[in-house]
């Protein structure tokens, strides 16, 4: 039994924040996924396989390790988890023919993923056709009155959704942190980029404008295990 398919028979995650969302409960975990207990679901967004595989064909010689790191750390979260399905926000690959540059091994763990649990892959702006691996592609999904989809939208109520790469940056005692976070104002929830070399950009910056009803806003932080944190939105600053 290798280690994908032991999954199911380990213990579920304990994690000291809970994050309610329109009526549901869900757990942030550090590495940027939100696990759905009661569906046995991992959410993650933007995972932009083989994003150093692209710039490499641009002439940009960079280490071409991201896929294989975010794979390990998604084996790693539906170990942890027990999770049964798999629902990835989209821009899952960098390109749209991004999965033709998989190497071999990167391949079958991704196959191994697909043959364990159930796995949807919803479509992005990097991604918007099919591609080739195994699991279901969508272009959204609608789950106990929650709308998973990739771009968010201004008045959306229930959607849950990545692209935008949200990151907090917070003062306390004269010193300043970043990291990347989950958001929502409960009607709106946008997930952290889950890929290891994708970027983030500040919930405070123009690209975020007049998607949240500021002073319903909740954000919570991904730190180091074994949890993650929430943080007072009076903390936020910019840059």
């Amino acid at each position: 039994m290798n280690h994908m398919q032991s999954a199911a028979l380990s213990a579920p995650v304990t994690e000291t924040v809970l994050l309610r969302f329109a009526g549901h409960n869900f757990e942030p975990l550090p590495s940027g996924a939100l696990f759905w207990r009661a569906q046995s679901t991992l959410l993650v967004a933007d995972l932009h396989f083989e994003k150093m595989a692209s710039f490499a064909r641009k002439g940009q010689m960079l280490p071409p390790y991201d896929t294989a790191m975010t794979i390990t750390r998604l084996e790693t979260d539906l170990r942890r988890t027990g999770a049964k399905r798999l629902l990835s926000l989209g821009d899952t690959f960098h390109r749209p023919d991004s999965s033709s540059l998989l190497t071999p091994a990167d391949r079958l763990r991704l196959d191994t993923i697909c043959d364990t649990v159930e796995c949807i892959w919803l479509s992005g702006n990097h991604d918007p056709i099919a591609h080739c691996i195994g699991g279901t592609c969508l272009p959204e999904i609608q789950v106990e009155g929650l709308t998973f989809i990739h771009h968010p939208s201004k008045g959306a109520k229930g959607h849950v959704s990545g692209h935008l790469h949200p990151a907090a940056r917070i003062a306390m005692d004269g010193r300043t942190a970043r990291k990347p976070c989950f958001v929502h104002d409960n009607r709106l929830m946008i997930l952290p980029a889950y890929g290891s070399s994708a970027g983030n950009i500040n919930i405070l910056s123009p690209a975020f404008f007049g998607l949240f009803h500021m002073p319903a806003l909740e954000v919570t932080m991904l730190r180091p295990r074994p949890t993650t944190y929430p943080v007072p939105t009076k903390r936020l600053v910019n840059g």
